[in-house]
């Protein structure tokens, strides 16, 4: 079995993100799977070097990335291909008032509903959550969506015992890993950092280049962004951002750390008083995932991928309260049975994922499709 599989996240703005770690790991791990047997793995980005696709012949080709507001596989399916196709979360369509799409994108959606319905083979998907999404938003046959859960990376299994020294962290704090965008819910963190008066620090290059994001003339892709522009209203989705910004500014309790390498990720992971995930929603929350494998305990946001996933090993606070995140800060802060507890749960819930299952189970969907 021939499969081209699409690195293209590892190159692009995923890069930094949760599916750019997917597609590396799955890559990496689909390739030690299959080092002694009769499937051959090939891993490059489409969209540079798409006419591969059309010139060689694959049994399976799996694409990584799916954007429901643009056209995320070809209009053409190879004769005796069959089409895989990831999709992490549907976070646009669940906040439609946030990430609107345009006439365009609209558009685009339709012709993707089409092309999934009629050219794909398979949909892998990160949890139940989202497969239920997918079955409700894009119309797809649960029967061809199949959940195979993400893991915590290399790094956590042995984790470094020393930490970069340019980064100056405070004795205790409350870690988040992540973009900033409006479903991250990172206002809410703010406020419970204040009540609870624990440092926040934040890893990700979104968080240090926020600065940056701002609506002028280089960022306007379209009429109804020029219209904001001219009117000084800001994209909905960045909606969030001068209030955040005013935060970032002024509050010397947060720091952001922006982009952080692997060795001391995982490092500040371990450091960390206390791991906070406060989104509305999530596909996974691999972050989560990691601090427990890290040994760091959890404060989740009571949302259906998260207690999936972290369930008897996290203590779960309403995403609209602040007051019920500090709450669970300080406990986990304050006592230290329950802390050793929660340790001792999330690293054994983070035994049950490994990129090796992972690759097994998408090898198994290659075969099976």
């Amino acid at each position: 079995m021939r499969v081209a599989i699409d690195s293209g996240p590892l190159s692009s703005g995923h890069s930094v993100r949760g599916i750019g770690a997917h597609t590396k790991e799955l890559i990496k791990s689909l390739k030690l799977e299959t080092d002694d047997s009769n499937i051959k793995i090939d891993a490059f980005d489409f969209q540079k070097e798409g006419t591969r696709l059309d010139k060689e012949k694959y049994d399976v080709i799996h694409f990584t990335v799916f954007n429901p507001f643009f056209i995320s596989i070809p209009l053409v399916k190879p004769k005796n291909t069959k089409f895989i196709l990831t999709i992490h979360d549907l976070i646009p369509l669940i906040y439609p008032e946030h990430y609107k799409p345009g006439v365009r994108g609209k558009l685009k959606f339709l012709v993707n509903k089409l092309l999934i319905k009629k050219n794909v083979d398979a949909v892998v998907t990160i949890s139940e959550t989202s497969k239920k999404d997918i079955c409700r938003f894009l119309g797809v046959n649960p029967k061809k969506v199949y959940v195979n859960y993400l893991a915590p990376r290399a790094i956590f299994n042995n984790i470094p015992s020393h930490l970069n020294e340019s980064y100056k962290l405070p004795d205790k704090f409350v870690l988040y890993v992540g973009d900033v965008n409006y479903n991250k819910n990172i206002p809410v963190l703010i406020k419970a950092c204040k009540i609870a008066k624990v440092p926040l620090v934040i890893v990700g290059k979104q968080a240090l280049d926020i600065e940056d994001r701002g609506i002028d003339l280089r960022t306007l892709n379209g009429p109804m962004d020029f219209a904001r522009y001219l009117f000084g209203k800001p994209h909905p989705e960045l909606a969030h951002y001068d209030d955040l910004l005013n935060e970032f500014r002024n509050n010397k309790k947060i720091i952001r750390l922006g982009f952080v390498a692997d060795h001391d990720l995982a490092v500040i992971y371990k450091m960390a008083t206390v791991y906070c995930q406060p989104s509305l929603y999530e596909g996974f929350g691999l972050p989560v995932l990691e601090a427990f494998a890290a040994g760091t305990p959890v404060v989740a946001s009571k949302t259906q991928s998260l207690v999936e996933i972290a369930e008897g090993g996290a203590l779960f606070s309403d995403p609209r309260d602040p007051n019920d995140f500090a709450e669970k800060i300080e406990e986990i802060t304050n006592d230290k049975v329950l802390r050793d507890k929660l340790i001792k749960k999330g690293l054994d819930i983070a035994k049950n994922f490994s990129w090796k299952k992972t690759a097994k189970q998408t090898l198994e969907i290659y075969a099976k499709v």
